[in-house]
């Protein structure tokens, strides 16, 4: 159970009252607006930590029956909940004092926390919070501090966490990095009324720590404990699935058995030996579904005996390995291609590959195989090793094709900065066509993604009269006479990118489709 019904969490509500410090602080001069909304919110938190204080000793006043009923079960956590809620109170009531000292620093020795006269006073604050003089900064700190770590010893971990975040001390994100603590973080330089309603937020916390610490305590009467409504036989197998040759093995349990006995355990009629502590074994030698069954036999109090059935199967099956491509049903030869190779019921670990035309090799969780020859399959064999022994599992073969032809595409940089790949048919920016200084060639149809050198090119530009003018590269990049073609070119014109040569990592050369290019 929790304590806690708001739909925030304690960081946002910090973060969202700071928000409101921010504004209140924007200008030199803070508007009473601003400082009457402090007293808003500061209004809306005392009406929360009085609700909070009735849900806490309602909760502590159900632990207080508990207590009532089961003394000696519920002890050590009772007391652990009345030492929360002193500590609780003495918190609260310090956060009181503190609230106090700072409005009496502002309005003299009359003054009143709900009733603020000089709520914009900046210079109160700093005071009695921060010189040293007064301390009510580090004193409240440390107190935080020290109540944090009493209230977290109380629970288990799990519940801690949600403590430690309402009572946290640590400098919030954003804060100026010249600040070094927490207590000038939260107080430094901020109007009385602000200050009021931070301390104010910090009892909420507290009163929400308190309720979650009694409501994990609660939880600890009965955490632990064991309750048995019936008595069952389970039978816990190693692994269902056993190839033939191999051994199922399976834990034979009672549920709730009681340690100052031993059941006697029977497979079918036969009494199976004590010996092996319920322990069973069998070499699997059909294939199929294989069934067993059988019953432990318990000793009552009363000198009789129980018999409670049991009945599991496990299936046996030829030895299988399961081989997939991960990219299509294919290979590619001259680069990696990955393959997932797994046997049911063996480790990663025990399991071993080989292929044939390539090479096969394991790549983190998987496998990588790289094919050398075009139209030669290559087999792959898996191997698997269990409890000692090594035996072939399965055989596939895979057909290898060469590499598709790639697209060749100018790269250039749009408006943000991003390259984008130009394959034609679509007007281009001169000055992008001229920035990329060649083109490129690569497949990338979103199965496999494989880059090409391109070695040689033609540009074709057509004059007024129909005529090509045609300037070649020997490289990739765009020549020096093709630069000077390209640059009197004008909007509008197209021109042609031809003879394309290119070559992959299959070391095969290939001359590829133009591109029609339009500035």
């Amino acid at each position: 159970m929790s304590a806690n019904n708001s739909k925030l969490s304690p960081r946002q509500k910090m973060i969202n009252l700071m928000y409101i410090v921010f504004l209140a602080m924007v200008a030199l001069n803070v508007s009473s607006d601003v400082l009457s909304g402090f007293k808003h919110v500061e209004d809306a938190l005392d009406a929360g930590n009085q609700g909070a204080q009735s849900r806490n000793k309602k909760l502590f006043d159900e632990f207080s029956a508990i207590y009532e009923k089961n003394s000696e079960k519920a002890g050590t956590w009772y007391t652990r909940a009345q030492s929360t809620r002193r500590h609780a109170a003495e918190m609260y009531a310090l956060i009181d004092s503190i609230k106090l000292q700072i409005v009496q620093m502002s309005d003299g020795e009359d003054g009143d926390p709900d009733n603020i006269r000089n709520r914009e006073n900046l210079e109160a604050v700093n005071q009695i919070m921060l010189q040293p003089r007064y301390g009510a900064g580090l004193r409240l700190r440390t107190a935080l501090e020290d109540y944090r770590q009493t209230l977290m010893s109380y629970v288990p971990a799990s519940d801690a966490q949600v403590i430690a975040n309402y009572l946290s001390t640590e400098i919030p994100e954003g804060t100026n990095l010249s600040i070094k603590d927490w207590e000038t973080a939260m107080f430094e330089n901020i109007p009385v009324a602000a200050a009021v309603t931070i301390l104010a937020k910090i009892q909420g916390d507290v009163l929400n720590a308190e309720g979650e610490t009694i409501a994990s305590l609660m939880q600890s009467v009965d955490r632990g404990d064991v309750r048995v409504n019936q008595l069952s036989a389970f039978v816990i197998p190693n692994s269902r699935n056993v190839m033939r040759g191999q051994k199922y093995e399976a834990q034979i349990v009672m549920a709730a058995i009681d340690s100052t006995q031993t059941p006697q355990i029977y497979i079918g009629n036969q009494l199976y030996d004590a010996e092996k502590n319920g322990y069973y074994s069998v070499v699997a030698s059909r294939e199929g579904i294989q069934n067993i069954s059988g019953y432990l036999e318990v000793a009552k109090p009363d000198g009789t005996s129980e018999q409670l059935p049991f009945e599991t199967s496990y299936f046996v099956s030829e030895p299988l390995a399961t081989i997939s491509n991960t990219m299509m049903n294919v290979m590619y030869a001259g680069i990696d291609n990955p393959v997932s190779i797994s046997v049911p019921g063996v480790a990663a670990s025990q399991i071993s590959a080989s292929m044939t035309n390539g090479t096969l090799t394991r790549s983190g969780n998987g496998w990588v195989a790289k094919p050398k020859e075009v139209d030669k399959d290559a087999v792959i064999t898996v191997t698997a090793n269990q409890n000692g022994r090594s035996m072939q599992v399965s055989q596939m073969s895979f057909r290898v094709r060469r590499l598709p032809d790639p697209t060749p595409y100018i790269a250039y940089k749009d408006q943000a900065g991003n390259t984008q790949r130009y394959k034609g048919g679509v007007p281009i920016a001169k000055a992008q066509l001229l920035n990329a200084g060649g083109i490129k060639a690569a497949i990338d149809d979103g199965l496999l993604n494989v880059e090409f050198q391109v070695k040689s090119f033609r540009v074709d530009i057509f004059d007024s009269m129909g005529n090509d003018i045609p300037e070649d590269s020997q490289s990739s990049e765009f020549s020096s006479r093709q630069l000077e073609a390209l640059r009197r070119l004008g909007k509008g014109k197209t021109f042609f990118i031809t003879r394309v040569k290119a070559v992959g990592p299959d070391g095969i050369e290939r001359t590829l489709s133009p591109i029609q290019v339009i500035l």
